[in-house]
């Protein structure tokens, strides 16, 4: 039996890609395991579903002078040398990385062992982890076209990004009966990433008297983001979403949402309008403005830059993004890009060490 390793963490984004693949790996016979970090969510989102889990010692590099940067690098220094006896004991025929930190220590304990290794990136630029372990990779697929030109072209692939194929099998129905909503309203979901943001999270609750005059709101705030003294007809919130966020984006019609590659794509993938707000560069190296500046000049997304984020500027897009709900529509079902699971398997078969 063929086996692989998945590896990839930090945030959804950096693990729901490796679940949208799982299942057609078992189709094809592959046995799964999986490495990842002690405490990181993606221990959370791939243990229930039954797959070997390994835990490696990781750490945070930054790009800036932080002493954190000492005691982490200790921690990458100990996760390669857990990653590298992990994969010795386990002989994958292949890797496959979706990045984000946990995945430095394994991408080197992969080429350690003569493993090859596939690199997933979802963003524009490269990220710092994904930039460290490209060396190591015999392929690196990419979710924007605009990517290729950062990568290597004997390695560089077009694949796009793998979407859940749990996301298209979403109940309306069920989605409405979980907000339990009473009056028949459009619905906006309202996403600040699986960490939540605190921006968004503040300037949406100081709207809410207006949107909720038009609209019903569903609120993914983030852990220890709720906020129990908010009462409100038409308004449910939840930290994070699982099992029922097919049912939620089923039941929505609008979303609000960071830029993050995985979330857009998977957006795109189920046509649903929506009003990016990226991270800005002085929260991050800027991947989600590049992000969000493509898919608006694509025509797939309205953007509001978290610089102009405010009360006002909140509920003038929503209504604009309301009003053109239809024209949104029509330009991301012309849309070229694919569900990128077919692509990515052919890459993994293709590699994979006999």
């Amino acid at each position: 039996m063929k086996k692989i390793v998945l590896t990839g963490g930090g945030t959804a984004g950096h693990v729901n890609p490796n679940i949208a693949i799982i299942p057609f790996l078992k189709e094809k016979g592959y046995n799964i395991s999986y490495i990842g970090s002690k405490d990181g969510i993606e221990k959370t989102l791939i243990k229930p579903l039954g797959i070997d889990y390994y835990e490696i010692s990781t750490g945070k590099l930054r790009r800036y002078l932080d002493f954190k940067n000492v005691t982490d690098s200790f921690r990458v220094i100990k996760g390669i040398s857990d990653a590298t006896s992990i994969i010795k004991k386990i002989k994958p025929n292949i890797i496959f990385s979706k990045g984000g930190f946990v995945s430095v220590p394994v991408v080197m304990g992969g080429y350690f062992n003569k493993v090859p290794v596939i690199i997933h990136e979802s963003d524009i630029s490269p990220g710092l982890a994904n930039k460290i372990c490209i060396p190591f990779a015999k392929k690196v697929c990419a979710t924007f076209p605009e990517a290729l030109q950062n990568i290597p072209k004997d390695k560089a692939i077009l694949t796009g990004t793998p979407i859940r194929e749990e996301l298209f099998k979403g109940s309306k129905e069920q989605g409405l009966k979980i907000c339990k909503f009473k009056i028949n309203k459009p619905i906006i979901l309202v996403m600040g990433g699986s960490l939540g943001s605190v921006k968004i999270n503040n300037v949406l609750r100081e709207c809410l008297d207006t949107i909720l005059k038009d609209f019903n709101v569903i609120h993914l705030c983030g852990k220890n983001n709720l906020d129990k003294n908010i009462n409100k007809e038409g308004y449910y919130q939840l930290e994070y979403a699982s099992d029922e966020l097919k049912h939620l984006l089923a039941a929505t019609d609008l979303v609000i949402s960071r830029a993050g590659s995985n979330a857009i794509c998977e957006l795109l993938a189920l046509k649903k309008p929506n009003l990016l707000i990226p991270l800005s560069k002085n929260a991050s190296r800027g991947d989600q403005i590049l992000n969000a500046n493509s898919f608006k000049k694509q025509g797939f997304s309205n953007v509001l830059y978290e610089e102009d984020l405010c009360k006002d500027s909140l509920i003038e897009n929503i209504y604009i993004l309301s009003k053109q709900q239809k024209v949104y529509i029509n330009t991301m079902n012309t849309s070229s890009l694919n569900n990128a699971i077919n692509i990515v398997l052919e890459q993994i078969d293709s590699l994979c060490k006999a």
